[in-house]
């Protein structure tokens, strides 16, 4: 007969646990924080905004003048004051209008009145100089406009005003920029232009009733009328 193999779990009570071994903590190392910008980021962002400052302060006081598609005009090389009026033309960006300083504005135009007296042609010239004409006057409104600016001066008190009309034969009248001369748009006073052979010059004279106040007279010293194309910028 075979024998029979009998198998047995057996446990020990007294058997010893295995022995826990205790590792030591690893030291824990310093944290280090990543700089969060560079050194000579805070140098950058000063230069940038003094370079702002500094394009504002061209755009504002420089541009105006310098467009860079346009030319300066002749008036424009001639002053370096100006007085300017926040008005935007129609059908242009541009939002300002601009005089020399001293000079009176209407619509469009600039308007330079003499304190001094010159002949005519002196007086052509003097205002060629400045980068404008005598003035040439196109509307009833720039009409009444000038003559109310005469009346308005006071010291010294001047009194007949060249315009750019003339002669160069008798009753041959042209203006200086050759608008041509329409006597239904001019504004002689009563019983003018004489016509006469050494009346080849033309006044806005100070007291008479508006608006008709123009007298043709000899080509002597009077005070005179600059008239130039206003800057819009």
């Amino acid at each position: 007969m075979a024998s029979e193999i009998t198998y047995a779990e057996v446990k020990f009570k007294n058997e010893s646990p295995a022995p826990v071994v205790k590792v030591p903590p690893e030291s824990k190392k310093p944290e280090h924080h990543p700089q969060k910008y560079p050194l000579w980021l805070p140098w950058s962002i000063s230069l940038l905004l003094l370079l702002v400052c500094f394009a504002l302060v061209v755009i504002l006081l420089v541009v105006p003048f310098c467009h860079s598609t346009d030319q300066p005009t002749a008036l424009q090389q001639q002053f370096l004051e100006w007085n300017c009026n926040s008005m935007v033309p129609q059908g242009t960006a541009r939002g300002w209008t601009c005089c020399p300083k001293g000079w009176k504005r209407f619509q469009r135009s600039c308007y330079f009145l003499s304190s001094d007296t010159m002949n005519w042609a002196e007086s052509e010239q003097n205002c060629t100089g400045m980068g404008s004409q005598l003035v040439v006057i196109n509307s009833k409104e720039e009409q009444v406009f000038l003559s109310e600016q005469i009346r308005q001066s006071k010291e010294p008190k001047p009194d007949n005003f060249y315009i750019g009309l003339f002669a160069e034969k008798v009753g041959k009248w042209q203006w200086v920029d050759k608008t041509p001369y329409n006597v239904t748009a001019a504004f002689w006073r009563k019983g003018e232009p004489s016509d006469t052979l050494d009346e080849n010059c033309v006044i806005i004279h100070r007291d008479t009733e508006l608006p008709n106040n123009w007298n043709d007279v000899r080509c002597l010293k009077y005070h005179r009328i600059c008239e130039a194309a206003a800057v819009t910028v």
